[in-house]
């Protein structure tokens, strides 16, 4: 009895070692996944942004005493911290529900873009609280460190809108979202 060459038969039409069941499988979760990445991607954003900025506003966040510093820091008396904090929190809400609205995503982006710079600020001027030593954050840095995940998903998120020549808008797509 001959073997079976399942590189000559429909499990494998295309011969590449690869069953076509498995190829078939793959093709339909990256599709399903790119078809819903970019509300998903815009759900957790939305999520962090907002629950974060709530609980400054509140005066219930653990990143509250940091933000104190920094404005101490950064703005000496003249600006009140738990004031700066109050407005800083509503000011990631807002952030929030814009990153869940298509009209306004360029403004958003830049936004978020701003919102990024300010909060890694105290890796460079809160050192003693911000570093171990070279290299080695503190909780409180690596804290500030994953906004680079989140920034990463603003840049994906970006990367998906269309040029402003094809949709003739300054401030965003004008679309709903998909």
């Amino acid at each position: 009895m001959k073997p079976k060459n399942y590189h000559h038969t429909t499990h494998d039409a295309n011969r590449n070692g690869i069953p076509d069941l498995i190829e078939k499988i793959d093709e339909n979760l990256i599709a399903f996944f790119w078809r819903n990445s970019n509300m998903t991607a815009r759900l957790a954003l939305f999520i962090i942004f907002f629950w974060f900025g709530i609980l400054k506003v509140f005066g219930a966040s653990p990143a509250g005493p940091l933000v104190v510093s920094l404005v101490d820091v950064m703005f000496g008396s003249s600006v009140s911290p738990h004031q700066f904090l109050i407005w800083f929190g509503g000011f990631e809400a807002i952030t929030g529900f814009l990153l869940l609205s298509p009209r306004f995503e360029r403004i958003t982006f830049v936004i978020l873009f701003l919102h990024f710079i300010a909060t890694a600020f105290p890796l460079f001027v809160l050192t003693d609280i911000t570093w171990y030593g070279f290299m080695q954050p503190t909780l409180i840095g690596q804290y500030i460190l994953k906004n680079l995940a989140l920034l990463a998903i603003g840049l994906f998120l970006y990367g998906r809108l269309r040029p402003m020549t094809k949709t003739g808008s300054m401030w965003g797509e004008d679309k709903s979202i998909q």
